[in-house]
């Protein structure tokens, strides 16, 4: 399992009943999760008095019902990351907090490179992994279909103070811009990637996981410098394993570069219970 203890602004206070207790900052939030199976052993007065709960509907989606007034956003920090919380119509909060884990090792292998490193990242949300890149010394392109979520991704770069890094921020189909690239003959020393289950393009094109993640991940290959850093694959996907990444990797990258590959679950530590909430899966390949 892969998990930062590091974080103060955040806090996954407790889990049970399929939701999950938080703290973001000084506002505390309650959520439904489907990995948390387990009973809730007691719905204690934390439970109770939280700011906001998201409800699901049985028809889909869900909905906040707000106990106590908050600011329509505010600013949590990661070491010298910050980033803004919202929460939003899907229930998420604009940041994964697990992806931690990723960022101080992404971080370190920036830094640790002894040259300039330039970084894709794709399907990149607000830009957790952007903050990071940046802040490491890296040139980034952040690339992602949702305006919106582009331009949160920005306003987090210079709430961290890194307005002056070469940050380009790209809306567009991820899978397009990949093949123009190609065609451009631009090239990256470390591509990440979070791509989701199911999708489906501006010309009706469908994207499954399952199907076009390996055939994605090859064509990213071709698109990285003669000396790549290290490739990073981020899932949500309910049933795939860790070594299905790990497979991938190796097929795609370690037979071509050589280098190191690790996987497995990412998740987050639940403070009630000194247990572990599984959050995701990630493969790394490193040079």
């Amino acid at each position: 399992m892969y998990a930062s203890q590091q974080w103060k602004d955040y806090e996954l206070i407790d889990t049970g009943g399929g939701e999950k207790l938080e703290r973001w900052g000084d506002i505390i939030l309650r959520r439904p999760d489907p990995q948390i199976i387990w009973p809730l052993e007691k719905e204690t007065g934390a439970w109770r008095n939280v700011h906001g709960h998201y409800h699901r509907s049985s028809s889909g989606g869900g909905n906040w019902d707000m106990k106590k007034p908050i600011p329509e956003r505010w600013t949590i920090s990661y070491d010298e990351l910050k980033f803004y919380i919202k929460p939003t119509n899907f229930k998420h909060t604009g940041l994964f907090p697990e992806q931690a884990a990723n960022w101080s090792w992404m971080i370190d292998k920036i830094q640790n490179a002894g040259r300039p490193i330039s970084v894709l990242n794709l399907f990149a949300y607000t830009g957790g992994a952007t903050v990071a890149s940046a802040y490491a010394g890296a040139s980034v392109v952040h690339v992602d279909a949702a305006k919106g979520m582009v331009q949160w991704a920005k306003e987090n770069v210079q709430l961290s103070g890194l307005g002056d890094r070469h940050v380009r921020y790209i809306t567009d189909d991820v899978f397009k811009f990949v093949q123009r690239e190609h065609r451009r003959g631009n090239r990256y020393d470390a591509i990440i990637m979070d791509p989701p289950s199911y999708g489906r393009g501006p010309n009706g094109e469908t994207w499954k996981l399952e199907q076009n993640l390996y055939p994605f991940l090859e064509s990213c290959t071709g698109i990285l410098t003669d000396n790549p850093l290290f490739v990073l694959i981020n899932s949500y996907t309910t049933g795939i394993s860790p070594t299905v990444l790990s497979n991938m990797l190796t097929m795609t990258m370690q037979n071509k570069y050589g280098g190191k590959i690790s996987a497995g679950e990412i998740g987050l530590p639940i403070t009630a219970s000194n247990m572990m909430l599984p959050c995701g899966i990630l493969g790394r390949w490193e040079s």
